[in-house]
């Protein structure tokens, strides 16, 4: 027997519907909901809620996801796959969506340092603050060019539109330069957010959240990529009014890598 061990992948994803914590009027916990994760060998995960509600707060119908993970023999690579959907989501009665879908796979080459991640088949439909449409334009051009981490530092130094959308996402006026990288971007899979009808009290956040007075701030397709790894959160808020708290909604996270 051979003292050197195989090569073997680990494989990593997980995904969660829900969760949440308020600290106003009341402090409470919401526990994650329907959370899946994948043990590092692979294999199969789901998990489902229905009917959840809250207070009156936070209403939805169906919450579930699922996660996968397995050799592909016939090209030799590890697929790895998270997915979560919320449906018929309803906060406050502000904030109302009938679908979103988080999704992330993985295709990773035997010997290649990093997979391959695609986040197609993520969406918000019917996106809706105080019933006024919200339009999420989908940045499919830009993002298929970034799959990889390194994929992303290349484009990132070669400027362009990927580090405009990379670069100061929330909108602080603190440029990220490729000297203060510490190995993380974080972007948006939305290439713009369209209000339908204007109004003074929902006005745009740096490149991907809405601020809704009275109600507090939502950012939309949170993409946070690190070296083998990205995490997609569809919806992440923080309630500012007579209600304070955060949370987040439609989340995945994927990929692995082979070890030694």
């Amino acid at each position: 027997m051979s003292p050197m061990p195989a090569r073997v992948f680990h494989y990593h994803a997980c995904a969660h519907a829900f969760g949440a914590n308020f600290t106003r009027p009341f402090h409470h916990q919401i526990d994650v909901q329907a959370q899946s994760a994948l043990p590092i060998t692979g294999g199969h995960g789901h998990s489902r809620v229905d009917d959840f509600e809250f207070c009156e707060f936070i209403k939805f119908k169906h919450g579930h996801s699922h996660v996968s993970g397995g050799h592909q023999a016939d090209d030799d690579t590890h697929n790895t796959l998270a997915t979560s959907v919320l449906e018929h989501l309803n906060m406050f009665n502000v904030l109302t969506a009938d679908r979103i879908v988080s999704r992330l796979y993985s295709k990773h080459e035997a010997n290649a340092r990093e997979g391959d991640i695609t986040w197609l088949g993520s969406r918000i439909d019917n996106l809706q603050i105080g019933g006024i449409p919200i339009h999420l334009e989908l940045n499919l051009p830009l993002l298929n060019m970034i799959p990889t981490f390194e994929k992303a530092y290349t484009a990132f130094k070669d400027g362009g539109e990927f580090q405009n959308a990379a670069k100061d996402p929330f909108g602080a006026k603190h440029d990220l330069t490729t000297k203060d990288i510490n190995g993380v971007f974080l972007c948006s899979i939305f290439k713009q957010i369209t209000v339908e009808h204007k109004s003074e009290d929902i006005k745009p956040v740096g490149t991907h959240g809405l601020y809704v007075r009275g109600f507090g701030t939502v950012f939309f397709g949170e993409l946070l990529l690190k070296h083998s790894e990205k995490t997609l959160t569809m919806l992440r808020f923080k309630l500012g009014s007579t209600t304070s708290g955060s949370g987040s909604g439609g989340g995945s996270r994927t990929n692995g890598t082979g070890y030694p």
